[in-house]
């Protein structure tokens, strides 16, 4: 007797604050600006923003107004202009706010024989590269109507929200024949549940207050991610295997009190590391607004 096809499973991510530490559809708002897209106010609004975002309140509806922003402000840019300007930025916005635990899960799912799914509200444009860059093997991101002349009409064809992303995960897994009870989602936000639900391994991530609250009613495991790094650094701390071996022969060598010292103070190090990464968001978008109004204060 043959034996049953084994079906095929994924993991699918949210993007902004589950494996980028940022807004992706905000990171590139100064690039716009040196292309001509948008102006110093724009970029300002759009600072204050990622502010929100990054310090963690922003809710429904400011998430809407955003987008109805975003959609007004994009009317008439030429997408192979957007196209070009998220290529030659992409390394030096999103590559350094990659989270390290996220890189390392999108990793181990590829080495489980998982498809890897970025599943974001961010136009395609942004996010379809930036899954590139991550490895994924497919995007699943809103889509702008784009007319003849090859500008944005300013139209929504597909926005990736809420239970519209739970449909798109349905479907691609009818069209790629993933078994969802097996598969496994990963987001911040509780807007997200729907697609959480649709997989039998849903993870909270980073959640906002609603979703860790929802995480602990379902008994759904939560994640802390912490460690923006960057991929290049990540591949360049790989040891060689003649570092390996020695490392090894060096281990073997040290003595157990040596080596239960050491651990101690790396989980003292550590702790005071996490402290500190908690707050480092709210940090780094205060940063961000103040530069962004000392350099468009210089122009």
């Amino acid at each position: 007797m043959d034996d049953a096809p084994v079906s095929r499973t994924a993991a699918f991510f949210d993007l902004d604050k589950t494996v980028i530490a940022r807004s992706s559809a905000l990171a590139f708002s100064r690039s716009f600006y040196h292309g001509g897209l948008i102006n110093r106010r724009a970029v300002l609004r759009s600072a204050y923003a990622q502010f929100v975002f990054l310090a963690g309140g922003a809710d429904h509806d400011q998430i809407e107004r955003m987008r109805r922003y975003l959609s007004s402000l994009s009317t008439g840019w030429d997408v192979q202009q957007v196209r070009e300007i998220v290529a030659e930025t992409l390394h030096d916005l999103i590559d350094p706010v990659i989270y390290d635990e996220a890189a390392t899960l999108i990793e181990q799912h590829h080495l489980a024989g998982r498809d890897v799914v970025i599943v974001s509200t961010s136009g395609a444009e942004v996010v379809e590269p930036i899954g590139e860059l991550l490895g994924a093997d497919r995007a699943i991101a809103t889509r702008m109507v784009v007319g003849a002349d090859g500008r944005y009409t300013g139209e929504i064809a597909y926005y990736a929200y809420g239970e519209n992303k739970a449909a798109a995960v349905r479907q691609l897994a009818r069209e790629e024949g993933y078994d969802l009870e097996r598969s496994y989602a990963y987001s911040d936000s509780v807007t997200d549940v729907p697609m959480l639900e649709a997989v039998g391994h849903p993870h909270a991530v980073n959640p906002d207050r609603a979703l860790r609250k929802e995480a602990a009613t379902r008994g759904w495991p939560v994640l802390l991610f912490e460690r923006p790094v960057s991929l290049r650094r990540r591949f360049a701390r790989v040891p060689s295997r003649p570092v390996l071996a020695a490392s090894a022969l060096g281990a073997g060598a040290a003595a157990a009190g040596f080596v239960w010292y050491a651990a101690r103070r790396r989980e003292r190090r550590e702790r005071r590391e996490r402290q500190s990464r908690r707050r480092a968001p709210v940090r780094a978008a205060t940063n961000a607004w103040a530069k962004s109004v000392a350099y468009l204060g210089q122009r």
